[in-house]
């Protein structure tokens, strides 16, 4: 991956659209990302994270300060990052969620974040998705890195540098978890551990009902007093609660014994059911017989007495059939009777109606109805058409009169409407003739408050030069403090290093004058001296100030290292002069005191002008708001008096409306109160005489339809058995009346027929006369059932004991067996799961996952040591430590430092700030490589550092920049982000980060 542009516009530090092209520092290689601190140097690393995955690293757990604090709410905020990889050149373009001016009705309202992602195809942009999880999806494929693989392998980035190195085993595995994804042999453990547990419940079940069928079993056999005696053996020893007191096969042994004892019972109790059966049957078919003769008699009985009361019915049953013959005949004439009944009916009803109706129409008809005489149907009818004829005309009146209050209210409602909208014009007439001087009071106080606002650029940068001239002034105090104290030390350090020199010239002189002491010392008795060569030794030099080699050597260390401090010393104090002499140019000849009365005059004139800002802006709404109100009132005025004009129109048509009603209804009513009430008169009379006109016509045709039905009735009793139509009337019969008598006549006739077939059967057999006992049989049939009952009883209770128990003993050897299985797999499960765990036998404590990212850890300490020792000139090289953890923590991915001058290990935190660094940097690197090969061998073109070469000396600062330089190599681009002026130096191609007095930051590149 190489990162080819970046665009910031409101984002962190950066308020205007800031741009930089990283293909310029190509031909580089190595660039400096450099700036004052708190510029917003990081910031840049911070847009490319944001960009590329919508995160941030610096805020991750807190508040996500992505938007501009310099940003006002219609500034926009935008990152733009362009990069290619091996698929193809990109662009992403995100912005976050934040407060922006609403379109419509004033105040702020939320802007969604937004995403775009594009590609190059051709020289032109095309769009590849625009959705947030569409864009993180096609990401994910083109650039093969998560936000943590991309934070180890690219963007080393602030306080993640030597995280890695110092972390504790527990940290680091859960670093190398996200980076590798081992997270999966973590589940692997869960899963061993379920299936463990789950065989060792199985396990605990299948023992709990083997145990469970045993103790069933036992139970059986006690209940049942089946313990009986085996060949050889007493009751008492043989007994099942002896047994149970042995291990599970003895009470297994136990209780198949006791389940032969049940299936010898079980045959015997079936023999004597049998027997008892068979007896039962025989006393059974001796009761079945004596029943059935007795059955027999009572049958024989019964016949002869049915016989007799039938007998005795034949008189009642010949008068039942001359009334069926009679209703038979009747049954011809049913029509014709009912015929004639019903015209007869009908021909009483019509002339009672004709009578009512004529009282109805002498009640409502007029004078000159009653002098017309109109009695006949059809003049009654040529009456109600001439009605007719004139309630028309009066009808439409009535709808008029009735419309009358309408017409009224319509009135009173165009004149109520016609005044108020006069009064409401010219209230509005006078508000209008108001504004002219409420806007002119406005614009003048707009414009005055305008002009006070236009001094707060100035009087910001005038805050900002007081600020400084404090913060010099401050400095200036502190810097001479630091001064006095920077003299002070300088000065005890030459005192000490004059001392140790003297020292040491003390010491070298000592050891001068003692030489010859020190070689007579060595002389030994007949041996050459080794300055003269003599054997003999006659006057050999005391040796009375004994000082060494060693003591000489280090007075002489003792006295550079006292130099050294007194250069640093007079470094440290060249130093201050210089911060000092800056501090008081800056402070440009104030006092603390004056430089903070003069920020706080300046502060209070740059308060007022933003206040007067904010005044301006308000004045300038209400303003708008008051014209807005004019433009509003000229368009109330305008629909007022278009209001006033067709209220007067309405008005003029209403009173044209209710007087032509009320002139139509003066002429309609005649007589009448009302013309709805002439109306109603004239209906009344319509339907009287149409109703009178058809009671006449109904009794006319009721009164022959009745002569003709009593002339058929006459010829047809003339032709019947009957007298006159009252008899026939009588021996009528309804057709259930006539079925009950036939069904009774056959049913009669039927049940004789039947008695005497059964009588003549019994007659023939020679029955006693005398009723038979039963009591006899029934008694043994009972005593027989008894004996039959019980031994089915004992049967199927020595069948259900035998089969229980032989059920349970079945059950519990097989289960048994089952267990023995179980209980081997079990234990090699046991054992799985507990080396994937860590636990039992493995006294490192090392589980699945650890192991893995152990063999991941050497890997990577391998890659590492590979610039470390270049780079610590072969004194340092790191180690994978699989070391027992204290407290029975897990082992397995602790990191140590092999010293090469002392040939010792020691732990990582030991190192110092400048070496830690460039242990920290050589394991990142190191990281990187690993995993960007577990990512599919990405290329890597574009790599940044922001961390600790500030802690580094000038050597060792040397020898990063050489790894750096190395990391160029194939083309990569390195952008290191440093504060440091030697960097400065020895990188010429930089990007310069500043920030304003005004507040935002720019990009210099």
């Amino acid at each position: 991956m190489r990162l080819h542009r970046l665009e910031i516009e409101g984002f962190g530090p950066f308020l205007r659209r800031q741009r930089i092209d990283f293909d310029a520092f190509a031909d580089d290689g190595v660039f400096l990302i450099g700036g004052r601190t708190g510029a917003g140097k990081s910031s840049i690393l911070d847009a490319v994270c944001f960009g590329l995955y919508g995160n941030v690293p610096r805020y991750e757990g807190g508040e996500k300060r992505l938007r501009s604090d310099h940003c006002e709410p219609a500034d926009p905020t935008e990152v733009v990052v362009e990069f290619s990889t091996v698929s193809g050149r990109y662009r992403v373009t995100r912005s976050p969620e934040y407060q922006r001016p609403a379109k419509r009705g004033g105040g702020l309202t939320k802007q969604a974040s937004a995403v775009a992602l594009e590609e190059l195809v051709g020289g032109e942009w095309i769009g590849r998705a625009a959705r947030e999880v569409d864009v993180a999806h096609a990401l994910d494929e083109i650039l093969q890195l998560n936000l943590q693989q991309f934070l180890q392998v690219i963007l080393l980035a602030q306080g993640r540098f030597a995280r890695f190195l110092l972390a504790d085993s527990r940290e680091r595995q859960s670093l190398l978890r996200r980076l590798f994804g081992t997270g999966r042999f973590e589940d692997y453990q869960a899963r061993f551990d379920d299936r463990r547990r789950a065989s060792e419940q199985a396990l605990g079940a299948g023992r709990a009902t083997v145990v469970a069928r045993v103790e069933q079993a036992e139970k059986l056999v006690t209940e049942n007093a089946l313990h009986g005696a085996d060949p050889g053996k007493t009751d008492a020893d043989s007994s099942v609660a002896e047994e149970s007191a042995g291990s599970l096969d003895e009470r297994l042994d136990a209780v198949r014994r006791a389940g032969a004892r049940a299936d010898y019972r079980h045959e015997q109790r079936a023999q004597e059911r049998d027997q008892a059966e068979a007896g039962h049957r025989a006393a059974s078919a001796a009761l079945a017989a004596a029943r059935e003769e007795r059955q027999a008699q009572a049958e024989r009985d019964r016949a002869r007495a049915a016989l007799a009361l039938l007998d005795a019915a034949a008189d009642r049953i010949a008068a039942d059939r001359r009334t069926l013959d009679d209703a038979r005949a009747a049954e011809a004439l049913r029509h014709v009777l009912s015929s004639a009944e019903r015209a007869a009916t009908a021909s009483t009803a019509a002339a009672a109606a004709v009578a009512g109706a004529e009282a109805g129409w002498q009640e409502v008809a007029a004078d000159e109805d009653r002098a017309g005489e109109a009695t006949s149907a059809d003049q009654l009818r040529a009456r109600a058409s001439d009605l007719t004829r004139s309630s028309g005309a009066w009808q439409q009146a009535a709808t008029a009169e009735a419309q009358l209050p309408a017409h009224e209210s319509a009135v009173t409602s165009a004149q109520a409407e016609a005044k108020g909208a006069a009064a409401e014009r010219a209230e509005r007439e006078q508000e209008r003739a108001a504004l002219p001087a409420a806007i002119e009071a406005l614009t003048t106080e707009r414009d005055d408050l305008r002009r006070r606002a236009d001094r707060a650029a100035d009087l910001e940068t005038a805050v900002a030069a007081a600020a400084a001239r404090l913060a010099g002034a401050e400095e200036v105090v502190a810097r001479t403090e630091e001064r006095a104290a920077a003299e002070r030390t300088v000065a005890d350090r030459e005192q000490e290093a004059a001392a140790a020199f003297a020292h040491a010239a003390d010491l070298r002189r000592r050891r001068e004058a003692g030489m010859a002491g020190e070689l007579a010392e060595a002389l030994i008795a007949g041996e050459a001296c080794s300055v003269c060569g003599s054997t003999e030794h006659p006057a050999p030099a005391a040796h009375a100030d004994p000082v060494s080699a060693e003591d000489v050597a280090e007075a002489t260390a003792a006295r550079e290292r006292s130099a050294e401090q007194v250069r640093l010393a007079t470094s440290v104090l060249a130093a201050v002069d210089a911060a000092l002499a800056a501090a008081t140019a800056r402070a440009d000849g104030r006092t603390v005191e004056a430089a903070t009365a003069e920020l706080a005059a300046t502060g209070a004139e740059k308060e007022s002008a933003i206040a007067a800002r904010t005044a301006a802006a308000d004045v300038e709404r209400r303003l708008a708001e008051r014209r807005a109100t004019a433009e509003g009132l000229e368009a109330e005025i305008s629909a007022l008096s278009a209001r006033h004009a067709e209220a007067g129109e309405r008005l003029a048509l209403a009173r044209q409306t209710l007087a032509s009603a009320r002139e139509s209804a003066a002429e309609a009513r005649g007589a009448f109160a009302t013309v709805a009430a002439r109306v109603a008169d004239a209906a009344a009379r319509i339907a009287a005489a149409q109703s009178l006109a058809m009671a006449l016509d109904e009794r006319d045709a009721r009164a022959d339809a009745a002569s003709a039905a009593l002339a058929e009735q006459e010829e047809a009793l003339a032709a019947s058995p009957f007298d006159d139509a009252a008899a026939a009337g009588a021996a009528l019969r309804s057709p259930a009346d006539q079925a009950v008598l036939e069904e009774r006549i056959a049913a009669h006739a039927a049940e004789r027929t039947k008695e005497r077939a059964i009588l003549f059967d019994l007659e023939l057999r020679t029955l006693p006369d005398e009723p038979i006992d039963l009591a006899p049989h029934e008694a043994a049939e009972a005593a027989a059932r008894a004996a039959w009952t019980r031994a089915v009883d004992e049967a199927s209770r020595a069948g259900v004991t035998a089969a229980q128990l032989g059920s349970l003993l079945e059950s519990a050897i097989a289960e048994h067996a089952r267990g023995a299985a179980a209980a081997e797999e079990h234990e090699t499960l046991q054992r799985l799961a507990d080396t994937v765990a860590g636990r039992g036998a493995n006294t490192y404590r090392m589980n699945l996952e650890t192991f893995v990212l152990a063999a991941e850890l050497e890997e990577i300490v391998a890659a590492a040591n590979l610039r470390l020792a270049d780079m610590s000139s072969g004194r340092y090289q790191l180690q994978h430590s699989d070391a027992r953890a204290a407290r029975g923590a897990a082992s397995g991915l602790g990191i140590v430092v092999f010293d090469a001058f002392t040939g010792q290990t020691r732990p990582a935190q030991s190192l110092s700030g400048g070496e830690t660094f460039l242990g920290s940097l050589a394991l990142a690197l190191g990281l990187a490589e690993v995993v960007t090969a577990r990512a599919g061998g990405i290329q890597l073109d574009t790599l940044f550092i922001d961390e600790g070469f500030g802690s580094l000396d000038g050597e060792t600062l040397d020898v990063a920049m050489r790894t750096l330089d190395e990391l160029r190599a194939g083309g990569r681009t390195v952008g290191v982000i440093s504060h440091v002026e030697a960097m400065q130096e020895q990188i010429p191609a930089q990007i310069t980060v500043r920030a304003t007095p005004e507040g935002p930051s720019v990009i210099d590149a």
